[in-house]
């Protein structure tokens, strides 16, 4: 399991930031994706420190998450009610949710919304020195059209001017 640390944006639509926009690349329709909705905490440890008290989940849950995205959570997950009315096993089985939420999406927004895009040439039929595709003499890829993916950061645009350099060089 691949774990990086980046912010997720919840949207009227659904998931979205630079973690979700990192995930897309590698993200398969039909797989799962495991997002921790309390990176600086562990929600058990939490829980424990706080099972007595007559605050609800969704309340409670609205100190770490956007107050709407807490309710809407727990009305799909769990119903809330005061801390103090969970059994300890209960307490452990919305930690464990909140700390390793796992979900499928039901997709992305297509590329009307894309940042990049997968495909395109082969990188094994161009010249990585002059980006001349090696069985036609003049014909030259650069960019987007290259089956090159970076990460998000501007490494896409890195790759496009670096690549439209080398081709330019040698054209």
């Amino acid at each position: 399991m691949n774990q990086k640390r980046d912010v997720v944006l919840i949207t009227h639509r659904g998931l979205s930031g630079p973690a979700i926009l990192q995930i897309s690349s590698y993200w398969h329709p039909g797989l799962s994706v495991t997002v921790n909705l309390l990176p600086e905490h562990s929600a058990l440890e939490l829980f424990r420190e706080e099972q007595n008290r007559e605050i609800d989940l969704a309340n409670f849950l609205s100190q770490f998450l956007p107050r709407r995205f807490a309710h809407a959570w727990c009305a799909h997950y769990f119903s809330s009610q005061p801390l103090k009315r969970y059994t300890p096993s209960q307490l452990a089985d919305i930690a464990n949710k909140l700390n390793s939420w796992e979900l499928v999406p039901a997709g992305t927004e297509g590329y009307r919304k894309a940042e990049v895009t997968a495909g395109g040439v082969a990188t094994h039929e161009l010249s990585s020195q002059t980006m001349q595709a090696k069985n036609v003499p003049g014909l030259y890829f650069i960019g987007e059209v290259v089956d090159v993916t970076g990460q998000l950061g501007g490494y896409n645009f890195q790759w496009a001017w670096a690549s439209g350099y080398a081709a330019g060089q040698n054209v």
